[in-house]
C-alpha cells in the first residue's frame, strides 16, 4: 500500500514524461490522485451474449478471439485491425481504426471483455471501436462494469488513469474521518475513504449516488463553515457605531428629483440599521443594471461622513471611478462633503484639478476630505487614512482578497470598518450562499418608475441590413449605438467577429458618414477615458468594444445595443450588455446576432427575448451552462468546486443550517482533522 504523501513518479509504470502529464492535472501525489474525480461514467455493466446483441445499445460481451489482424485502408490512409470473436452462442466481426499495436496486444485465443455498440453495416451487425479489456485473474477495470470517465492532458489515456487510480486504491484506508459522527448518523453518510472508492470504481448506481452524496456534503460544508467563521470573526471585532441622522438624510432624501422606489427604501433601511450595530456590517448590495444602487450607497456615505468618519468607494477601472465621483458630486451639491477622485491618472478635489497628489494625500491623512473615490490607486502604500467608518466595493468580484484587506487595514482607529459590496451581476440565490454566504444580502429588483422596457430582437443575418437602416434612423433622430463584439483581435480558430474587424467594416462599408469609436482592454486607460468622453459628448456616434464596457457606464443618449455573437456570452452577461442602454427617456432596443443555429442557442437566447429580468434570467442560464462558464471560475472568486454543483441548491442549504448548528455547539479546536481541511482549503476569494 502506498502512503498518501508518495509522489506521482514513484507509482508503478508512471516515468518522468507520465508524471509531468499528471502534474498538468495537478496530481503530485497518491492524495491528489485520489481526489482526481471523474466527470461521468460509462455503463458497461450489462454483460449479454453474442446472440442477444441488438444495434446501439451500450453493452458488454464476453469472447475468446478467434483470428486478429491489420490492414491498410488505401482510401483514408488509415491502418484498420479486424478480429473475430465467439462465444458459445454465435461470433461478430470487431474493428477498431488507427491502432495497429492491438494485433500485438491481443492474440487469437485471448479471452476478452469487449463493451460498447454493435452497429449494423452490409455484412450484419458489428462492433466498432469497443474498450476492450484481456480476461485475466484480475479484476476488470475498463470494461463489464460502470466505468469512470476522467478529464485528460494531451497523451493521457482513460486506461493509464485508471490503472493508476485502481492501483492506489486501497490507500484510501488510511485517510481519516474527519466528520463528526453525530453528523454521518443523521445525514446517513458513507464513510470518508469508503466514498472516495465508490466514486472512482462504484459497485452499482445506488452507491455511486451515495459516494458523490457524501463528497459533495463535504466540499459545501467546508465553504458553508468558513463562511460562518468569518461571521463569527467579524461580530468579535469592534466597529464604529454609526448613529442614524433622521433629518439630514430625510433632507438629502427629500432633494432628490425622484422618489425613491420601496427596495431602495428597504435596502437603505437595513443598511442604515447595520451602520448603527458596534460589529461590522458585511452586506452584498445586489440590483439589476440601472436599479438605483448608486443613490442607495450615497445614504450610506452621508450618514458615515455626518458621524465624523471617512468614507472609501473603490471602483474596478478608472471609467467607473469617474462615473461614481460625477454622481456623488451632483448628489451631495447642497451638503458640505469634501469629495475627491484619486486614480492612477487623476487627482481631483471637488472638481478642482490642479492640486498635486501630495496635497490630496495630504488631506486625506489629516481626514479633511470625507470621501474617497477611486481605483486600486486607493490602496497604494503612500495612501494612508485618518478614520475609515465605511468601505464600498463595487463589483467586488472583479477585486482580490488582499486587496480587500489592505484597505482595512490602513484605518489608523483600531475599528473594523464598515463594508458594503455592490454588484450589478444578478446572482441566483445558491451562488449567492457558496460565494457570499458571510455576507448579509439587501436585494433591489424594482426599477425607477418611467424606465421603458428594452425590446430585445433576436436578429436573423438575412434582416441585417434592415438593422442597420434602423440605426441609421436612430442617429438622425440623435441618437447612439453600442456594438459588442466577443474578442479583440479576428480569431479564425473560434470564427467570432472580433472588434477590430466588426470596427473596420462599419467605419468604411456601412457607416463611412459616421464617426465611429473603437474601445477595448488593450488600449490605455487615457485612450479609453478620451473615446468614452467624445462618445458621452455624441461626437462618437457608435462605439464598437468588447466586454469591457460591461460593467456601470452610463450613456442616457445611447438607446441600441448590438451584440455579435450572442452566443459567446452568458445570459447574465447579456443583460448586463442590454442594461447599458435605456438609461434615458427615449425607447431603447437590444439587438442580438449570432451564427450558431442551433436550437439549444436559439432557446437560450430566446429566454433573453422574453425576459427583462436579470435574477430569472441568471437562474436559468446556471441550469442551461453550468456556474464556470456562467461566471468564469477565476473571474469572480467561485470556490473552483470539484464535484458539487451550484445547482444543488437543496444540499447548499443543508450545510448552511449544519455548520451553524455545529458552530454553535462545538468548539473548532476540539476538531483538529476539521481544522488541516479548512486550513487546506481556502477555496473562497474573499475569505481574510
Amino acid at each position: 500500500m502506498y502512503s498518501l504523501d508518495t509522489p506521482i513518479e514513484m507509482l508503478t509504470r508512471v516515468g518522468k514524461t507520465t508524471a509531468s502529464r499528471l502534474k498538468k492535472l495537478g496530481i503530485y501525489n497518491v492524495l491528489d490522485l485520489l481526489h482526481y474525480f471523474p466527470f461521468r461514467y460509462d455503463d458497461f455493466s450489462q454483460i449479454v451474449n453474442i446472440r442477444e446483441l441488438v444495434p446501439n445499445q451500450i453493452v458488454t460481451i464476453k469472447g475468446k478471439i478467434v483470428l486478429i489482424h491489420n490492414r491498410r485502408s488505401h482510401r483514408k490512409r488509415m491502418v484498420i485491425t479486424e478480429a473475430l470473436v465467439e462465444d458459445e452462442t454465435g461470433s461478430i466481426k470487431v474493428i477498431w481504426f488507427n491502432q495497429p499495436f492491438l494485433a500485438k496486444n491481443l492474440k487469437a485465443g485471448d479471452e476478452v471483455f469487449l463493451s460498447g455498440k454493435a452497429e449494423f453495416d452490409n455484412l450484419g451487425l458489428q462492433f466498432i471501436s469497443p474498450a476492450y479489456e484481456k480476461i485475466t485473474e484480475r479484476e476488470s477495470i475498463n470494461t463489464a462494469k460502470i466505468v469512470p470517465v476522467y478529464s485528460l492532458t494531451n497523451n493521457l489515456t482513460q486506461k493509464q488513469l485508471r490503472f493508476l487510480i485502481n492501483l492506489i486504491l486501497s490507500s484510501a484506508k488510511l485517510i481519516e474521518e474527519w466528520l463528526p459522527a453525530e453528523i454521518l448518523a443523521k445525514h446517513k453518510l458513507l464513510a470518508y475513504n469508503y466514498a472516495l472508492k465508490e466514486v472512482h470504481f462504484p459497485k452499482n448506481f445506488k452507491s455511486l449516488e451515495q459516494a458523490r452524496y457524501r463528497l459533495k456534503f463535504d466540499e459545501l460544508f467546508l465553504i458553508a463553515l468558513q463562511n460562518q467563521l468569518l461571521k463569527k470573526y467579524l461580530s468579535q471585532n469592534p466597529a464604529p457605531q454609526l448613529k442614524f441622522k433622521e433629518k439630514e438624510i430625510k433632507e438629502f432624501v427629500s432633494s432628490l428629483p425622484y422618489q425613491l422606489t420601496s427596495d431602495q427604501k428597504k435596502a437603505s433601511w437595513q443598511i442604515l440599521q447595520d451602520l448603527e450595530l458596534a460589529k461590522p456590517m458585511n452586506r452584498l448590495l445586489e440590483g439589476d443594471v440601472g436599479s438605483g444602487k448608486t443613490v442607495v450607497a450615497a445614504l450610506a456615505i452621508l450618514n458615515t461622513v455626518l458621524n465624523g468618519y471617512q468614507a472609501v468607494l473603490m471602483a474596478p477601472t478608472e471609467i467607473l471611478a469617474k462615473q461614481h465621483y460625477n454622481s456623488l458630486i451632483r448628489f451631495f451639491q447642497n451638503f458640505d462633503l469634501k469629495i475627491a477622485l484619486l486614480t492612477h491618472s487623476e487627482k481631483i478635489l471637488n472638481s478642482q484639478e490642479n492640486l498635486s497628489k501630495k496635497e490630496v494625500l495630504a488631506k486625506i491623512k489629516s481626514g479633511e476630505i470625507n470621501l474617497i473615490i477611486g481605483t486600486h490607486a486607493l490602496i497604494q502604500d503612500d495612501v494612508a487614512y485618518k478614520k475609515i467608518g465605511l468601505i464600498i466595493v463595487d463589483e467586488q468580484h472583479r477585486f482580490g482578497v488582499e486587496q480587500r484587506k489592505k484597505l482595512k487595514d490602513k484605518n489608523k482607529n483600531k475599528k473594523l470598518p464598515h463594508f458594503l459590496s455592490m454588484t450589478a451581476t444578478p446572482i441566483p440565490r445558491s451562488l449567492a450562499l457558496i460565494l457570499y454566504g458571510d455576507l448579509d444580502l439587501s436585494i433591489i429588483k424594482e426599477m425607477p418608475k418611467g424606465r421603458k422596457k428594452i425590446i430585445t430582437r433576436l436578429i436573423a443575418e438575412q434582416n441585417r441590413q434592415n438593422a442597420y437602416q434602423f440605426i441609421r434612423q436612430e442617429i438622425k433622430s440623435g441618437r447612439q449605438v453600442f456594438v459588442i463584439c466577443p474578442l479583440i483581435d479576428p480569431s479564425d480558430k473560434l470564427g467570432v467577429k472580433s472588434v477590430t474587424e466588426e470596427f473596420k467594416k462599419l467605419d468604411k462599408v456601412v457607416f463611412p458618414d459616421l464617426k465611429i469609436g473603437l474601445l477595448h482592454g488593450k488600449l490605455k486607460a487615457q485612450e479609453k477615458e478620451e473615446i468614452m468622453s467624445e462618445f458621452k459628448a455624441n461626437q462618437i456616434k457608435i462605439l464598437v468594444s468588447t466586454s469591457v464596457i460591461e460593467v456601470g457606464i452610463d450613456i442616457p443618449n445611447a438607446t441600441i445595443m448590438m451584440i455579435e455573437g450572442a452566443d459567446r456570452f452568458g445570459l447574465a452577461q447579456l443583460h448586463q450588455f442590454r442594461g447599458r442602454v435605456g438609461r434615458g427617456e427615449h425607447q431603447s432596443y437590444c439587438f442580438l446576432f449570432t451564427e450558431n443555429g442551433s436550437p439549444k442557442t436559439q432557446e437560450r437566447l430566446s429566454a433573453l427575448v422574453k425576459s427583462n429580468d436579470g435574477f430569472a434570467l441568471a437562474e436559468y442560464d446556471l441550469q442551461f451552462r453550468g456556474p464556470g462558464e456562467v461566471y468564469g471560475t477565476r473571474q469572480s472568486g467561485l470556490p473552483d468546486l470539484q464535484i458539487a454543483s451550484l445547482n444543488d441548491l437543496e444540499l447548499i442549504n443543508l450545510t448552511k443550517e449544519e455548520s451553524q448548528e455545529f458552530l454553535a455547539k462545538y468548539n473548532l479546536d476540539d476538531f483538529p482533522l476539521m481544522k488541516v481541511k479548512l486550513e487546506q482549503g481556502k477555496m473562497i476569494n474573499h475569505l481574510e
